[in-house]
């Protein structure tokens, strides 16, 4: 399930600095239910030793300028919000319907719209394709020479890539208790570029981290239960960073 949330600032303008992921983050949190909001960030559903969110938001779409590091949204903005959850949207749309104005980087905006998105036609017989509305993650962490740990991040060109995607999904339905054998049921599966360009690459930074992802179009091939995992949880890691959030999919012309 996904919201489309849309914001305008009282004054006019929204200025957030241009890494504003954290920002966005920190909003979503505060205008949760405050014990749904604290079970979230503190625990979340557990599968061994990760837990999961399991909410994905997108970037602030807008008229917008960039300026010295600062984004200046000119007639408002909007993002997308999809969780597994339904306790978590519906907690967030309560609450930014029952408030005059709220809070977004220290600027107050009035909520102008908080609608839910109609659900893509998703047919799991046949390969789909998907827009990234946010920068997709996929990682592993190296033990270098001297004993640090380093960060890798792949690319969608690589063959990691594919894997790393769908294990991540492979632990989410863990997570959530399916009674299902994702291994089994994922393991035909792929999630391979369909139109990436180099320029796709993003470098974020999430409270002073470097994240590292990919915009672009995707071609997803897996049972329809799963896509919509997917759809509502986002591709790859980091998704509750704002990293990940798959636009409406439509069928595969290959």
């Amino acid at each position: 399930m996904r919201l489309k949330i849309a914001l305008s600032p009282e004054d006019g303008i929204l200025c957030l600095p241009l890494q504003y992921n954290s920002t966005l983050q920190g909003f979503i949190y505060a205008n949760l239910d405050r014990a749904l909001s604290g079970w979230l960030h503190e625990e979340g559903h557990a599968y061994e030793k990760r837990r999961f969110k399991l909410f994905v938001f997108s970037r602030l779409f807008g008229k917008r300028e960039i300026s010295k590091g600062r984004v200046r949204f000119l007639r408002g903005a909007h993002f997308y919000l999809s969780s597994a959850d339904p306790d978590v949207l519906c907690s967030l749309g309560e609450h930014l319907l029952r408030k005059p104005s709220v809070e977004l980087g220290r600027r107050s905006c009035l909520v102008e719209e908080v609608a839910v998105e109609p659900e893509p036609e998703m047919n799991g017989g046949k390969p789909v394709i998907v827009r990234a509305l946010s920068p997709i993650t996929a990682y592993t962490t190296l033990a270098a020479p001297d004993g640090k740990k380093k960060t890798y991040y792949y690319s969608p060109y690589e063959e990691e890539w594919s894997k790393s995607l769908v294990d991540n999904i492979k632990r989410k339905v863990l997570a959530l208790g399916w009674d299902t054998d994702p291994e089994e049921d994922l393991e035909e599966a792929s999630i391979r570029p369909y139109r990436v360009r180099s320029a796709d690459q993003k470098v974020l930074r999430f409270k002073g981290t470097v994240v590292k992802g990919w915009m672009g179009l995707y071609e997803l091939r897996m049972p329809r239960p799963y896509l919509q995992l997917a759809y509502d949880t986002g591709l790859g890691s980091k998704n509750s960073q704002e990293s990940g959030i798959p636009s409406t999919t439509r069928g595969s012309k290959r």
